[in-house]
């Protein structure tokens, strides 16, 4: 299995007593495989891990796996701050079926680059699951270093690594690392397009959430190296990446999808979006459909 292309990071619908509404997640997975989508995540930080219970991820990830019917990866966020529950979490996973593990970084407890390698063989070594690194040390509190991405990279169970970091340095400084068997995606929306010109497979996305073939467009022509067309298409997207970023994800998010008639909010301790931003979603979720639209007139 290679991963490539537009990747979603699935929010999880809520409904209006806060239990998880599986209509609105099926929905969900339907528009995004309708909208070209090429794998999905179920239960990462978008998808509000955290603040799922075990039953709750057996739910979400059965039901996930169900509906794609093998149509496209579906890949299991099962990173914990321990290895031993995350190695739990990833066999959980695999006896779901899901077809890859997504696997962030120890959040909190900020190991050493041994212990992220050690951490990340252990996971990889039992086998359950191909492992995709996942690094976001704006949410865990660690690093993980592009040489440290070096000594993991060769492991046989080991596939990729989402990288969040946005500065251009360290996309290079992983791209120097992929090959066929460890692919590169960026897990950082406004610089994915650049991410992709320069030579990565593709993106782990929010923002495809709710503009699933805008992004599926956007990687296809950075993927093909249409730089002019891919920076055009990817200016037209910026002020719903600024947006996304007003307040924590997946608070703004979770705005956009309501508009679509997907869920009804969040769990604590987060809370909806603050009605001072209510005109902008708006105003973005009026341009999120002139996108999509778009999309289909190009396609038609």
């Amino acid at each position: 299995m290679r991963l490539s292309g537009s990747i979603t990071a699935l929010a999880t619908p809520f409904d209006p007593d806060g239990e998880l509404d599986l209509d609105a997640w099926r929905r969900l997975i339907d528009a995004q495989l309708a909208g070209g989508t090429q794998a999905l995540v179920v239960a990462g930080s978008t998808g509000e891990a955290a603040a799922l219970y075990g039953v709750e991820f057996d739910v979400l990830l059965r039901t996930a796996v169900e509906q794609v019917g093998g149509r496209v990866p579906v890949i299991a966020g099962t990173g914990d701050a321990n290895t031993a529950k995350s190695i739990e979490q990833t066999r959980r996973a695999g006896a779901l079926g899901a077809d890859a593990a997504l696997v962030v970084t120890p959040p909190y407890v900020r190991p050493t680059q041994d212990g992220l390698v050690a951490h990340y063989r252990a996971i990889a070594d039992d086998g359950a699951l191909p492992v995709v690194l996942y690094n976001v040390p704006g949410r865990t509190g660690g690093d993980l270093l592009p040489e440290t991405v070096a000594q993991l990279a060769g492991h046989p169970r080991i596939i990729g690594i989402k990288e969040a970091r946005n500065e251009p340095e360290r996309m290079l400084a992983l791209l120097a690392l992929q090959s066929s068997d460890f692919v590169v995606l960026s897990g950082d929306d406004p610089t994915a397009c650049r991410a992709m010109l320069a030579g990565a497979d593709g993106v782990v996305s929010v923002a495809s959430n709710v503009l699933p073939r805008a992004f599926r467009r956007l990687c296809e022509l950075a993927r093909n190296h249409k730089q002019q067309a891919a920076e055009g298409w990817n200016e037209r997207m910026e002020a719903t990446y600024a947006f996304l970023g007003i307040e924590s994800n997946p608070i703004p998010l979770k705005a956009l999808l309501a508009a679509q008639g997907i869920g009804y909010g969040l769990r604590l301790p987060l809370l909806p979006l603050s009605p001072r931003h209510h005109d902008t979603a708006a105003t973005i979720a009026a341009t999120i459909r002139e996108l999509e639209l778009a999309c289909d007139a190009v396609a038609g």
